[in-house]
């Protein structure tokens, strides 16, 4: 099955949507016009389609292999990667000073998801070089800057994040790697980081690690924690790479799925080290990289879940079965929910994402905070949302294939294996509901509040056009508001309790949102026919989830863990 890359439909959400047109009206992105994002898109739609597709099953065929301390990527990979630097395409959101392209994040989140669909594995070194031209654009001294930027722009060198140890996950704080300084403005790197994604490869000339480590007597915890550049070779004041640094890969993880992306357990012994930003304050500039690329991974979701969709609706209408209209699986009724699901939810996760981007690159371009408030909230609801709808819609691809779906050969499986690790990488999705209620709520529920204000209004206008879609999607959001309301007035223990159901209640009635302004601007159309399906058969889950999302802890903890014990 062909892949093809989504291009009308990333237009029509910029268009009718999601706002991106007020990004292109403010002077910092003024060169996003339509003709250059038609453009754009239209290019990258023909890479993902033409050279990053075929590279799909060769990847999950040919895993990565590390060969005598050298990491051999799958076949094809060098030329794809190549492909996908030399258009520019890792830094479309850079700044153009370095050699990136300056254009808004929303025109790299569309990207990031095509190319996602077409081949995660590959996808994922892009991204993480994304995240680390980021952080240092934001953190690093200018020195730092001149060197690396234009090598990771270029794509002639990669980047990677090591935050997680065998003993520090999620609890970051634990980590023990060691930072020494040497006396001449570097610092020697000591520890082991696990689960490195693209730690090393055999494709660029460098691979630069940004690495968290503890200096000495630095206070125990997050606080005490500072970030370090750390690359493969020491490069010359040109930029050249000369002598190996002190790191090595010591094995690469064996993986449910991701075949194609070495995963490296890395071994720093006294590597040379420059520091990120200031001392002890670590956290703040890793994560600048991590909420860029909880964007990303939540647009790997999406990207992962259009592939799916597209492999499962190709094998139904090929499927021969029955005496119907088409004489397909197509017209049972029950693939037909499938595949309606499959798209309907796409859709929605979607233009959360594309929301999200657009409200970064507002921030950017004006600096006001109601649109870092926006950014902000809405980013643990991309990542969860996208990656459970790509596992979710994944698993029905594999459903509407049947027996089929359950053999290799057929690649149903692979977007189900690949898209998994989503949901817990660049934080679990339960840590991302857990700030949702935490954090995003700590200003009283305000950016919420505005959100659902916004919702509330469009739902108002669409009440003469469409009066049954928009009385649904305004009570969904008088629910939504009252659970909000709860979660403000309760501790934390409670909103965590109700974390999970509450994120996926705010995507749900947020999805309908976007649903029923496409339908607007497409009265008659298959936006209006796809949004109804959501909106009468999807929607209606949100009340479930947030009444389970109002239930508390005391239930959750009356549970002994004897009364859970096997």
């Amino acid at each position: 099955m062909s892949y093809r890359a989504p291009v009308s439909e990333i237009r029509f959400l910029f268009d009718h949507v999601v706002g991106f047109g007020q990004v292109a009206a403010t002077e910092r992105f003024a060169e996003a016009t339509p003709e250059t994002v038609e453009a754009v898109l239209s290019e990258a739609g023909k890479l993902c389609e033409d050279i990053l597709s075929p590279l799909q099953r060769a990847g999950d065929l040919h895993p990565a292999q590390l060969e005598n301390g050298i990491v051999r990527t799958s076949p094809g990979y060098a030329e794809g990667y190549r492909a996908i630097a030399d258009g520019g395409w890792i830094a479309i959101a850079a700044d153009p000073k370095y050699g990136g392209m300056g254009l808004p994040m929303a025109m790299t989140t569309a990207v990031n998801e095509m190319m996602s669909a077409a081949c995660l594995s590959l996808q994922l070194a892009p991204l993480m070089t994304q995240g680390q031209i980021e952080a240092l654009e934001h953190h690093a001294s200018d020195a730092i800057k001149d060197l690396y930027l234009p090598k990771l722009i270029s794509g002639e060198w990669m980047g990677t994040m090591n935050l997680t140890e065998p003993q520090a996950g999620s609890d970051v704080g634990a980590l023990t790697t060691k930072a020494e300084p040497k006396g001449d403005g570097t610092y020697a790197i000591t520890g082991q980081k696990i689960y490195i994604s693209w730690g090393d490869n055999d494709i660029t000339e460098n691979v630069c690690h940004l690495v968290l480590a503890r200096l000495p007597d630095a206070v125990p915890g997050t606080k005490g924690i500072s970030l370090f550049l750390v690359p493969k070779r020491l490069p010359d004041d040109n930029g050249v790479p000369g002598v190996a640094n002190g790191l090595k890969v010591v094995s690469l993880e064996h993986k449910m799925g991701l075949h194609g992306s070495p995963t490296a357990v890395m071994q720093y012994d006294g590597a040379t080290g420059w520091l990120i930003g200031q001392e002890n304050d670590g956290m703040r500039a890793m994560f600048t990289m991590m909420n860029n690329a909880r964007l990303g991974v939540g647009v790997q979701g999406i990207g992962v879940a259009d592939g799916a969709y597209q492999h499962a609706l190709a094998y139904a209408e090929g499927r021969k079965q029955g005496r119907t209209e088409h004489n397909t699986i197509t017209d049972h009724a029950d693939v037909r929910r499938m595949l309606a699901t499959m798209k309907a939810d796409t859709f929605a996760a979607r233009a959360i994402a594309l929301a999200n981007a657009v409200a970064i690159d507002m921030e950017t371009a004006t600096g006001h905070t109601d649109w870092s408030t926006r950014a902000a909230l809405l980013t643990p609801i991309t990542k969860a949302f996208g990656t459970d709808t790509g596992i979710d819609v994944a698993e029905l691809g594999v459903q509407v294939h049947g027996g089929m779906g359950f053999i290799e050969e057929t690649g149903a499986a692979q977007y189900s294996r690949d898209v998994r690790v989503t949901a817990i990488y660049e934080g679990t999705n339960g840590i991302q509901s857990m700030d949702l209620v935490g954090r995003k709520l700590m200003d009283g529920g305000e950016a919420a509040y505005r959100l659902l204000d916004e919702m509330e209004a469009d739902a108002e206008a669409a009440r003469t056009a469409l009066p049954d879609l928009a009385e649904a999607v305004w009570q969904a959001c008088e629910t939504l508001r009252e659970t909000t309301e709860w979660m403000v007035a309760h501790g934390a223990q409670d909103r965590f309790a109700g974390s999970v159901p509450y994120l996926r209640g705010f995507a749900r009635v947020l999805g309908a949102h976007f649903h029923l302004k496409a339908a607007r601007a497409d009265r008659g159309g298959k936006h209006e026919r796809l949004a109804t399906f959501y909106i009468h058969s999807l929607l209606p889950e949100h009340v479930g989830l947030l009444t389970h999302a109002r239930q508390g802890a005391d239930d959750l903890y009356a549970l002994s863990m004897d009364d859970l014990a096997a």
